[in-house]
């Protein structure tokens, strides 16, 4: 690099340090953005080491009006998404069409290598009959259930079912190398069923701060290096790739109420049950959504597909 007027060189090195400081110092900002915390450490790596050397300043073209409302449907859908958090982020709910998914604040850094979907149109026949299913059958049947059940109450049946289902998520924990979630899930598990009255109260998380990990057998098989597979929507279940269809048979074969509740009915029965308090739990989340967005379809399959390879990235 040739040589730089000394003065234009002191303002633009005291401009670059001045930078740096202030990114050092924004402990909230390093806390909620991962990326950022690589970017500090690299500065205060770079301002220890060698002297900082301006650069010449770079012009930014400016961007055509055209250009700039060429928006797609999946940066809308983003813009969404990132308004909201989903309180059912770690066990969505099977029979609402996966509303939640497309709700959920994601990294814009995180894409979706490839939305593979070669059943589209029948995909999008059980996407509609799933929506229909949710409007005029679950959300009636959650607002009469709220009105006679109280959401305290509410709470703690999701957190014994929550409890129950510690099984899958410490065997896929363990079968992923993640002893720490393992941990997690034993120390839950034993903490609830005992200080918590059967996994009715959450005293790990509410008292001791232990969270439940979000492991499942579709996650253990992406992180073992097996791809997705299609897309899939099927009747009464929130989206799927072929994948993680098979990781809820595995899931399913783990789960605790199969061996003490040995009838196909009974089961169904306990999965209907679960399903309804869920939906009554977030009744009011999805209320404005569908009008946000064009292409409901492709925002709901964009967002479960980029939920789920960040998942298996974590």
């Amino acid at each position: 690099m040739g040589r730089r007027d000394k003065g234009f060189c002191g303002t633009a090195a005291t401009l670059l340090l001045a930078v740096a400081v202030v990114f050092s110092g924004c402990g909230t900002f390093s806390g909620f953005l991962k990326s950022d915390d690589a970017m500090t450490a690299g500065l205060h790596g770079a301002g220890a080491a060698e002297p900082v050397t301006a650069e010449p300043p770079s012009v930014t073209p400016i961007a055509e009006p055209e250009a700039a409302e060429a928006v797609t449907s999946e940066q809308a859908v983003d813009e969404v998404a990132a308004e909201g958090e989903l309180v059912l982020a770690e066990r969505p709910a099977e029979l609402y069409g996966g509303y939640a998914l497309a709700q959920r604040a994601q990294d814009p850094t995180d894409a979706v290598d490839d939305e593979y979907d070669p059943w589209e149109p029948f995909n999008e026949k059980m996407f509609a009959f799933n929506r229909g299913l949710d409007r005029w059958v679950f959300k009636p049947v959650a607002r009469a259930y709220m009105f006679v059940m109280p959401e305290p109450w509410q709470v703690m049946i999701s957190n014994g079912f929550d409890n129950i289902n510690f099984v899958p998520r410490l065997v896929n924990s363990l079968l992923q190398g993640k002893w720490g979630g393992a941990g997690r899930e034993l120390a839950r598990f034993l903490i609830n069923s005992t200080a918590g009255i059967g996994g009715l109260f959450d005293p790990a998380k509410d008292f001791w701060g232990i969270h439940k990990s979000r492991e499942d057998f579709g996650q253990t098989l992406g992180v073992w290096g097996s791809g997705p597979g299609p897309y899939l929507v099927l009747p009464f279940m929130e989206p799927l790739t072929v994948r993680d269809g098979i990781g809820k048979f595995v899931d399913g074969a783990m789960d605790p109420l199969s061996y003490f509740l040995p009838f196909f009915w009974d089961r169904i029965g306990m999965k209907i049950g679960d399903a309804i308090n869920e939906r009554a739990l977030n009744y009011e989340l999805f209320q404005g959504f569908e009008e946000s967005v064009i292409d409901m379809y492709s925002a709901v399959r964009h967002g479960y597909l980029q939920r789920r390879q960040q998942l298996i990235r974590e």
